[in-house]
């Protein structure tokens, strides 16, 4: 096609492969971009591309997104310093534009598989209960995936009304008669790390009034509990403190960034994990309580303990001959 900005009709015409009338039938009936100003018909060329473009009918399915469009897709769990670390990077590469989906760990694993984000954000305690998100991404995306880089540690607990009203000292007591909570979405590693210190301590969902009331953000539940709507709600100490709440430590956890090895040297997710070791992401953190940035940008790496996590492929007879002759 002809690099000029505008077309002439013949032009215009010789690339849509039609003849010069047919062409003013597009302009009046299927709204070809076009402009008579000077007196005769112009066409602009890069219109004239995106509506072709729009009219393509039977558009193949692509699951991922190209990554010339200089939008940063960040998927999965909530957080406060994340969010504020989102808005410095936009700041700072206004050519680029980062954004958050809130869909928690799990959905943020599968956002990734699918190639929907170029970041998950993930907190998934394992069954060790030591480690953090490598067994869940083995299991969702196997061997493809590039690396886990550490956002923060963070301290995860129970949000209570200020001043502690219902006297609340441990989560056993979460189960007492007259105690309501707000809840998070059952895909958020907050509400999983729940569930698994309430099956600890023996405590029954069925035991806590409002178990089943469910709010996708730590923003929500902390307002829940600061209107007086509920007494209780898991969440991280800097909501906490943001909302003038009592917390109830449970424990620090490692908050994730999960990046899949066809976008890790993409621009945009270079730049953003580059911010992650700027004194101005530091500052962020130490507006807030309840993180530690130590590890902050690293690259994490599963301990020896967790390589059960991926299956050995069999020995063949003569390693089995092999390892026996070596044991005996």
């Amino acid at each position: 096609m002809n690099t000029k900005p505008f077309l002439s009709t013949r032009e215009v015409a010789k690339f849509l492969d039609v003849n010069e009338k047919m062409v003013y039938t597009l302009v009046s009936d299927k709204g070809l971009p076009a402009t008579k100003i000077t007196g005769k018909w112009l066409f602009p060329r890069r219109l004239v591309e995106q509506w072709l473009d729009n009219h393509i009918i039977n558009y193949p399915k692509s699951a991922h997104i190209p990554s010339s469009y200089g939008m940063l897709i960040l998927v999965g769990s909530h957080d406060v310093l994340l969010e504020r670390t989102i808005g410095l990077f936009n700041e700072r590469y206004p050519q680029h534009l980062a954004v958050f989906g809130n869909v928690g760990s799990l959905g943020g694993l599968k956002a990734l598989k699918r190639g929907l984000c170029h970041i998950a954000v993930s907190h998934l305690l394992q069954d060790d209960e030591e480690e953090y998100n490598f067994q869940y991404v083995q299991q969702e995306l196997g061997g493809d995936f590039a690396s886990v880089v550490n956002f923060c540690l963070r301290e995860q607990g129970i949000l209570l009304a200020k001043g502690n009203p219902k006297g609340i000292q441990s989560l056993k007591d979460l189960g007492k008669p007259g105690i309501t909570m707000a809840n998070r979405p059952a895909s958020a590693g907050t509400r999983l790390l729940f569930d698994r210190e309430l099956q600890k301590i023996g405590v029954a969902a069925t035991q806590i009034k409002g178990y089943d009331r469910e709010y996708r953000t730590h923003w929500d539940v902390a307002i829940e509990v600061l209107a007086g709507r509920a007494d209780v709600a898991p969440g991280i100490r800097a909501v906490a403190d943001i909302f003038g709440l009592d917390f109830l430590p449970v424990r620090w956890e490692r908050y994730d960034l999960l990046i899949s090895k066809n976008r890790f040297f993409e621009e945009g997710v270079q730049l953003f994990l580059n911010l992650l070791h700027n004194d101005a992401v530091k500052a962020l953190a130490q507006e807030l309580t309840g993180y530690d940035l130590n590890v902050c940008g690293k690259m994490v790496f599963a301990h020896p303990q967790s390589a059960e996590l991926v299956p050995e492929p069999p020995k063949t007879k003569k390693q089995e001959k092999k390892a026996k002759k070596s044991s005996s």
